[in-house]
């Protein structure tokens, strides 16, 4: 017969027992099984359109107010687009070191939402604790890498990137101990939860706005033009669908038709040639940031590469008949064009589909509501990200070269005996390759 559970003095030994072996399984607790429910979703953000526009296009059905809205602040997000380009290399790490900042704020926001309820200890201290230790890494290996004569300059910066990486990890070493002394009992399910959460957070943004400021410094187009194809392809793919759309593309997100999608590619490969074709006359787009000593700033002064000299192609017999050309004059860099603009327009809104998921596994519209009508900033940067790693990994693969300033830089630092050695293997080999005479020699 089942023990009563009474109070406290009417309850047997053998009922007790009972009740703390139920409380009890494998060092988990009634907390533990509440965990395992499905967490409410984050409430629901309010119309965030600008009372002005609303009065504006108040007689307007839902479907073209959005319409407008979204246009509009478009139209405001390029201009500053163009605007922060323009005040250069310096201000553009800037904004995407607050983009950054803000996206990771919005997804551990989401988490934070999710199980609020539950009061993990430590939980955004911890989140935004290691964002500083992964930018710190980060930002560290590149001005380590950038800023390597600057560096060695001053004693200080040099002791730094000397220590670099064990630093790096001791910051990290320190988190993680604080996680395990914030663990607690009843929440251990829940506080590995949000410990993953945090690192794949850290892993999709941190890590791929490193890769940004990476393809920035290989030169000012590397960043723009693809940043501008997934901007045209977002933008076309809009139209095309709010116009044409009739067929569904992917159910996890249902506006989403293969009328946008086609139009989409087709109006992003050619935005992308045309926009190449202009940026590749510009040495302040071509040439790689570098940092000058001498004045102590960022230059973009250099003797453009063959990637952006005009060469003459010989065209296709078969298209040959149709325009009437035999030849056309391009930059080598626009057909690396049409590769970067084919994965914003094919590849690129799958990440857009992930953030969609995302959403919806949470039961939510948008990561936040920061801009009216787009959602937050993560619902503009979804496709960005994904996109940056693709240039990262295609100017490694086929564009960059070894940096003869970069290997001089280095050389410079060693001892006197070190730099002997290395010009006398140099000479040596130059030598047997017929490069130098017993004349150069002596």
């Amino acid at each position: 017969m089942p023990c009563i559970r009474a109070v406290g003095l009417f309850l047997s030994p053998a009922c007790t027992r009972e009740s703390e072996s139920e409380a009890k399984v494998d060092g988990e607790t009634a907390s533990d099984n509440e965990s395992r429910a499905e967490p409410a979703p984050p409430p629901t953000s309010a119309d965030d359109t600008p009372e002005v526009l609303n009065r504006a296009l108040s007689n307007l059905s839902s479907r073209w107010k959005n319409w407008w809205v979204r246009g509009i602040l478009t139209l405001a997000m390029i201009a500053f687009f163009f605007i922060i380009i323009y005040l250069g290399p310096m201000v553009l790490m800037m904004i995407v070191m607050c983009v950054q900042i803000k996206c990771f704020h919005e997804i551990i926001t989401i988490g934070y939402n999710v199980y609020h309820s539950y009061d993990l200890p430590w939980f955004r201290t911890l989140s935004w604790y290691f964002l500083l230790c992964v930018n710190y890494f980060f930002y560290g290996e590149t001005v380590t890498d950038y800023f390597f004569t600057l560096v060695q300059r001053e004693e200080p910066l040099r002791i730094l990137s000397k220590y670099h990486r064990f630093i790096s990890f001791t910051l990290y070493l320190t988190g993680f101990c604080m996680f395990v002394l914030s663990l607690v009992k009843k929440h251990y399910r829940l506080q590995f939860y949000m410990f993953g959460w945090t690192h794949v957070t850290l892993l999709i943004v941190v890590t791929q706005s490193h890769l940004v400021i990476h393809n920035l410094f290989e030169g000012m187009i590397w960043f723009i033009v693809p940043i501008s194809c997934v901007i045209c392809n977002d933008i076309m793919a809009y139209m095309f669908g709010f116009f044409f759309g009739r067929t569904p593309l992917i159910k996890l997100s249902p506006k989403k038709t293969w009328e946008g999608f086609i139009g989409g590619f087709f109006a992003t490969v050619v935005f992308g040639l045309l926009l190449s074709y202009v940026m590749s006359g510009y040495r302040c787009f071509v040439c790689p940031v570098e940092y000058n000593n001498d004045t102590n700033s960022f230059t973009v002064d250099c003797e453009p590469s063959d990637l952006f000299r005009l060469q003459e192609y010989n065209i296709p017999g078969v298209v040959q008949s149709v325009i009437g050309w035999k030849t056309v004059q391009m930059y080598p860099f626009q057909i690396h064009s049409i590769a970067l603009s084919t994965f914003a327009s094919l590849i690129g809104p799958f990440g857009g589909f992930f953030a969609s998921g995302f959403k919806r596994a949470f039961k939510i519209k948008d990561f936040a509501n920061t801009i009216p009508g787009h959602g937050g900033i993560m619902d503009r940067f979804d496709c960005q990200y994904l996109m940056a790693t693709f240039v990262n990994v295609y100017i490694a693969s086929f564009i960059r070269g070894p940096n003869p300033s970069k290997l001089i830089q280095q050389f410079l630092t060693l001892r006197p005996d070190q730099q002997l050695h290395i010009f006398n293997t140099l000479k040596s080999h130059l030598t047997d390759k017929g490069m130098l005479t017993a004349a150069t020699e002596d």
